[in-house]
This record gives C-alpha cells, structure tokens and sequence, in this order.
C-alpha cells in the first residue's frame, strides 16, 4: 500500500459509521507512513514526558526523543519549565505544560493549550489528589515493535485473558469490558471494572471509583490509570519504525505509605510492572512479527475494543487533517 492509499483508509475511521476493522499490517511497517508520523502526529502533539519529581529543583531536566528528535524540559531559576530542542536542530523551543503533577511537551511552540482538553479528567479525578501524589517505582524499557501496535494494546482489555492470565485477567472480569469516551480530540476516557470493589482506602474514593480503573489517554501515545491509591503513568515514545520506549511509573498518596517500608513498596511495584510489561512485550513483538506476513490482513475488532477505535480516530485527524 502507498502513503495515500493508506491514508485514504484511515480517512474512513472519521466517517459516522465506519466499520469496526483493524488497520492495515502495512500500517505497522510503512517507512513512507512513519516518516508522515514524524511530523504530522508527534511534530505537532502532546507528549507525556514524566513526573514533576523529575524536575524537582531549577536545573532538572527531562527529556523524550520521537524518532531520535531530542525536546527537553528544563526547569529555570525561577521555577518554570521551559523547553529546548536539541542543539543544531534548528527548531523553535517546544511548549510544555504540568498538569497536577505531569510534565507534557509539544514539538509545536504554537500548539493550543492541552489543559481545557483535561478540564473534564481532572474534575473527576479530583478525588485522588494527583497534585499531592509521589513517586514510588519507575521504569524504562525498549519493545521491539511499532509505536502503534503498543498503544492500541493499551486502549482495550480484551488481551488481558490471553496475555495477562495470572496477572491482569485475574483483578478484571472475563471479556475485558471497558467503558469509552471521547472528551476532545486529545483526551479519552477509558474506564475498566475490577472483579473485586478494592478495599477501604487512604483516599476519599467513591463506591463507583474504588470498583474501577480510570484512564485517561492523551494522543498519540500517553496515558494515566487511576485506581485506590496509585496512580501509572505510561508514554510509549516510537524511537523507530519498529522500536518504542516504554516509560512510566507508579504514584501514591502520602496517606497510603504510612508505616511502609518504602524500599520494599518500590521493588514490589517494579516487580509487578516488570511482569505485565513483559507479557506485553512479547505479546506485540509477535504481533510486529506477523504484521510483516505476506499473508497478514486487516481483522474485525472485538465490541470489547471500542477504545482501538477511537485511537485509529485520533490517528486520522493527525493524518488526514492534521
């Protein structure tokens, strides 16, 4: 398939009522649609870069590279973050936003302000205290796949049985339901049920909160999963056509670590993430394996994935009117 073929296909995903397909393998190998990647979707998004805590004092910096095209965030002597491209690269600086507690950079020095578009996240979320929250674990790792492969992973729950069976499937129900809405073309809102409510905890959490996960998914690839008194945060930053960095880490309320052993909280929320990270790592490294098949084809999705639409959504307004 062409660039424009391609493209024309993802233009479908716009209309009323497009048809409940995946994207094409071709869409997962294509240099002529990663090099359009570079510029229309991650040149001109939102990308979640870290935690605050990263940034801790003046002189703090973080820094993410899409498609090896380094933007940092430094924090000045007066407070602020402000970013900066990399030397020689001959960019205007990035803007960069925190909100409650997260750092987002965009390529773009003219990009519209990501805030309004979370207005709605952060009034429901106003319960976990995210302001407040502090880091306990963290991780980086590097999967063998295309950027897009890992992130419709992250938009459904229907794997979990298959990749997650002693870990995911066994807190979620059978089937993988999950609940979506679209806020703005930036922020989704996808909610997941746990088997169990969780029990009582540190936070003033609702009946409904503490018997659900809240993520939210800003385009093209961030997120944050809300549930009892942790927060994960996750960017799947392509560093390739079939490589991405896997990043993210866990928060918690104060409250909830009192009394903690904190060494031994952190090694067991890496251990933990250690284990689903790499039950998805293998999982979409073979699904990078068969999407370079002559033989692979577009398949439907599931009504269980309902999320996976709504990021091919997203990546046609990056792609087709971007």
């Amino acid at each position: 398939m062409t660039l424009t073929e391609i493209v024309a296909e993802l233009a479908g995903y716009l209309e009323a009522d497009a048809r409940e397909l995946s994207l094409s393998p071709t869409a997962f190998t294509s240099p002529e649609l990663w090099e359009a990647e570079q510029d229309r979707v991650f040149g001109r998004s939102w990308l979640l870069a870290g935690h605050v805590s990263e940034l801790a004092g003046p002189g703090g910096t973080l820094t993410v590279s899409p498609a090896g095209r380094s933007v940092t965030v430094v924090r000045g002597e007066d407070g602020r973050p402000r970013g900066w491209s990399a030397p020689g690269a001959r960019r205007p600086a990035p803007a960069v936003e925190e909100w409650r507690g997260f750092v987002f950079v965009n390529p773009d020095p003219d990009a519209e302000p990501l805030a309004p578009h979370l207005r709605r996240t952060g009034d429901e979320l106003d319960a976990y205290r995210l302001p407040e929250m502090t880091p306990v674990a963290s991780w980086t790792e590097e999967w063998r796949c295309n950027w897009k492969i890992a992130v419709q992973n992250a938009h459904e729950n229907y794997h979990a049985m298959g990749l997650h069976p002693t870990t995911v499937a066994l807190i979620t129900p059978p089937g993988g339901a999950m609940e979506v809405r679209t806020d703005t073309p930036w922020v989704t809102r996808l909610l997941s049920p746990f088997r169990e409510p969780l029990a009582a905890t540190a936070l003033p959490l609702s009946d409904a909160q503490r018997a659900t996960m809240y993520n939210c998914a800003v385009f093209p690839c961030g997120s944050l999963a809300a549930f009892g008194d942790s927060v994960v945060w996750t960017a799947m930053i392509p560093l390739a056509i079939d490589r991405v960095e896997v990043r993210g880490g866990v928060l918690a309320h104060p409250a909830a670590l009192e009394g903690q052993d904190r060494d031994a909280f952190r090694a067991q929320n890496e251990e933990s993430a250690a284990v689903v990270n790499r039950e998805d790592r293998l999982g979409m490294e073979a699904v990078q394996r068969v999407a370079g098949s002559r033989f692979a084809e577009r398949g439907h999705l599931s009504p269980k994935e309902p999320g996976v639409t709504a990021f091919y959504r997203g990546l046609a307004r990056a792609l087709v009117t971007g």
